[in-house]
């Protein structure tokens, strides 16, 4: 997808959850639930992959089986040439120090017991960055790094509005001088004055900090102007990726054309096609054969091969890849 040495390889990642028994002694166990379903991404070394979907569809998952805090039943994850489902628990633990998360809710991510500095103390001593006076320094100047008055340190979570925890949580990200963040849904618990704020924050250390992310997200306006590549996830299944703008301006996947028409337009006089998909999204325990987005698909050319072949993920375009029998043909 891109000319740049990528920093992140993901091949093949499935990740499965077993099904829960029936309220009955004897029922039998449900089927499992196909939350990563066969996911390959690349991620360039100092750019933005934005990872998009509905609730539920897996990108979450994605995120956390690439960093290992959920184990994935499959695939290959490479980090800078080095095999992270490979690695040792002495090795990932060294490992972990290039890549670390900024997690949905800033609230629950800390520790209510423990103070800022307690926060951004834990991870200096855990991997020996620092000791003595020189914690209190690092700890100050991350706080002014992700634009924090080190009188902060202080606090504790509750004394804190949601952007400033955010904030908060990005630092103890940083505090161990990572190479790769995942930022699963950074800014959708905040409000959107704050938002912009936050996402400007994560710009300017992006380019500072020469990072590279992995920003999961819901709402495609949220990544449009922050993400250099979109990858699109439904059912478990990348079903549309490719350059950002290429993707914003001509999508190739029916499913990514609903999600774009959904988002608002900031003109009210802007005259735009709603495109409303109808019925509920399927279990990933019970996915549909053929095309996993058939049910739901408002495509005029929609047939019998949709029902009963699943759709590889191919090239549709320059740089372009989607999951779908009819891309090359006008919605």
């Amino acid at each position: 997808m891109t000319t740049v040495a990528p920093l992140v390889e993901v091949d093949g990642l499935v990740k499965h959850f077993p099904g829960d028994r029936g309220p009955w002694p004897l029922a039998r166990r449900r089927r499992p639930v196909r939350a990563v379903d066969g996911v390959s991404l690349r991620i360039a070394a100092g750019r933005t992959l934005g990872l998009v979907g509905e609730s539920g569809c897996g990108k979450s998952t994605v995120g956390r089986s690439i960093l290992r805090l959920i184990e994935p039943d499959a695939g290959r994850v490479v980090l800078d040439g080095v095999d992270v489902l490979a690695c040792r628990p002495r090795e990932l633990r060294g490992l972990r120090r290039r890549m670390q998360i900024v997690f949905q809710d800033p609230y629950g991510s800390l520790n209510p017991r423990m103070t800022v500095r307690q926060a951004l103390r834990e991870p200096l001593v855990i991997h020996h960055l620092a000791r003595g006076s020189e914690i209190d320094r690092r700890i100050a100047g991350l706080l002014e790094e992700v634009g924090l008055d080190p009188a902060f340190a202080d606090s504790y979570p509750h004394e804190l509005s949601g952007g400033q925890r955010q904030r908060v949580g990005i630092a103890r990200a940083l505090s161990v001088e990572p190479s790769f963040l995942v930022l699963d849904e950074p800014v959708s618990a905040l409000d959107v004055s704050v938002q912009a704020q936050v996402l400007n924050l994560l710009s300017e250390l992006q380019q500072r900090r020469k990072l590279t992310y992995l920003f999961i997200a819901h709402d495609l306006a949220v990544v449009r102007h922050s993400a250099d590549e979109v990858a699109v996830m439904y059912l478990g299944k990348i079903v549309e990726q490719g350059p950002a703008e290429t993707l914003y301006r001509a999508p190739r996947h029916p499913y990514t054309a609903s999600l774009l028409s959904a988002v608002p337009v900031p003109d009210p006089r802007a005259s735009r096609q709603r495109i409303v998909l109808q019925g509920d999204v399927p279990s990933p325990a019970n996915p549909p054969p053929g095309c996993p987005f058939h049910p739901r698909c408002p495509h005029p050319r929609k047939n019998d091969r949709c029902r009963t072949e699943p759709p590889p993920l191919r090239a549709v375009g320059p740089d372009q890849l989607a999951a779908c029998h009819f891309a090359e043909e006008p919605m």
